[in-house]
């Protein structure tokens, strides 16, 4: 049965471990989606390796930074939860790569259509940028603006929404199948 569900929150507000949790409810056959990338960075690096090491060591993972929707379409399964973690850092990427809004949002929707289309659950992990200060960049207010519209496309075509605030998990959404 297809479930799209969107967990976003804060920065380590405990999304991604929620998300196991939520995942472990469908099937122990979990397929990872990292977009995460280090780019060379030692902090990035650190962090992708402490999540490495909190997933169980028998789910399979598919690190892929930029073309997420096409993953979705190659893992043929049933059986399997698929956790996309995370959105945001998607949207980062892409924006390095200049892609404009455009091109960042049809993978969005990309993602949104294959996770409601497909017969498995799709957990899709963000981060909720817009709540803090405005970023004195223009790349930055840009970033935080499409992470936004994304979160909200998701969210709309989501059959779950949950919020998670200081590891505290609040349903915002639930539609039954």
């Amino acid at each position: 049965m297809p479930e799209l569900i969107l967990i976003t929150g804060g920065a380590r507000s405990g999304k991604s471990r929620f998300a196991t949790e939520l995942a472990l409810g469908f099937s122990s056959q979990v397929v990872f989606v990292a977009t995460a990338s280090c780019y060379s960075d030692p902090e990035m690096e650190k962090r992708i390796n402490l999540h490495r090491k909190s997933r169980p060591s028998h789910w399979e993972t598919i690190e892929e930074e930029k073309d997420v929707a096409s993953v979705l379409s190659k893992i043929n399964s049933s059986q399997k939860v698929v956790i996309i973690d995370c959105l945001t850092l998607l949207v980062s990427n892409l924006l390095l790569e200049k892609k404009g809004e455009k091109e960042i949002l049809d993978q969005v929707k990309a993602i949104a259509d294959k996770g409601r289309k497909l017969n498995r659950a799709t957990i899709v992990v963000s981060n909720e940028v817009g709540w803090g200060v405005v970023p004195a960049t223009k790349l930055g207010r840009e970033f935080r603006d499409i992470a936004g519209v994304a979160n909200q496309i998701i969210a709309r075509e989501a059959n779950q929404v949950w919020l998670i605030v200081c590891g505290i998990p609040y349903k915002l959404k639930e539609e039954k199948i």
